[in-house]
């Protein structure tokens, strides 16, 4: 298994847009896209997500200790690696002890070869974090729990599985938010027929009350 950065991964699209060479998009609106399920992963994915956190942040601070930062984000098995590390070589050993973890699908691996980030930068990331979210409840046309975000020295990292109808709409919302720098998205696409399939069904319709009859 081999990490890949910026590329496309089996049906998961890899797509990193500079904002200020994006391009106005203009998606139509969708009614029921807010009563989506909170979270579109099964719930097997979810716990295996979890557990893949876990072991591969433990691996990391086994392996490297203080001397480097790196954050496990993990949607759906496929695993995003951002932070710090001070080398080539540091980099590649986090990456080869993530794909051996039990589940992992693919790695994209994100991290940096500079200093360790300070309290205050990480501080302005969680900002930026909290700032795209918030934007994303916002937004009409998006369920904000769709998207998994991730923030690093001002690049936005979404994850989920979308539309391409979503991608596009939370791409144009988050590129207009104050400090952030890139998107980058590593979305698992699916169709707005799947989509809809996630849908809870509608409520039964309402019998009308039988009437007496007249004496």
């Amino acid at each position: 298994m081999k990490s890949k950065t910026l590329a496309t991964l089996g049906g998961v699209v890899l797509m990193c847009l500079s904002l200020n060479a994006c391009a106005p998009l203009m998606v139509a609106g969708f009614a029921g896209t807010a009563i989506v399920a909170s979270d579109r992963r099964t719930s097997g994915a979810q716990l295996e997500d979890e557990t893949i956190e876990l072991r591969g942040s433990a691996r990391i601070r086994d392996a490297l200790g203080e001397k480097a930062h790196v954050n496990v984000t993990s949607f759906n098995r496929q695993v995003l690696l951002t932070g710090e590390v001070a080398s080539d070589r540091d980099r590649q050993t986090i990456v080869q002890l993530v794909e051996k973890i039990e589940n992992v699908r693919s790695v994209v691996s994100e991290m940096a070869i500079t200093p360790i980030s300070t309290l205050g930068e990480r501080s302005n990331d969680l900002l930026i974090t909290a700032k795209v979210k918030g934007s994303l409840v916002d937004s009409r046309d998006l369920f904000a729990n769709a998207f998994k975000v991730v923030t690093e020295r001002g690049t936005v990292y979404l994850m989920g599985r979308v539309t391409q109808r979503e991608a596009n709409s939370a791409t144009n919302v988050i590129r207009n938010v104050n400090g952030v720098n890139k998107v980058v998205r590593l979305f698992e696409i699916i169709t707005e027929e799947e989509l809809r399939n996630l849908l809870p069904p509608p409520p039964p319709a309402d019998k009308p009350a039988d009437k007496k009859p007249k004496s």
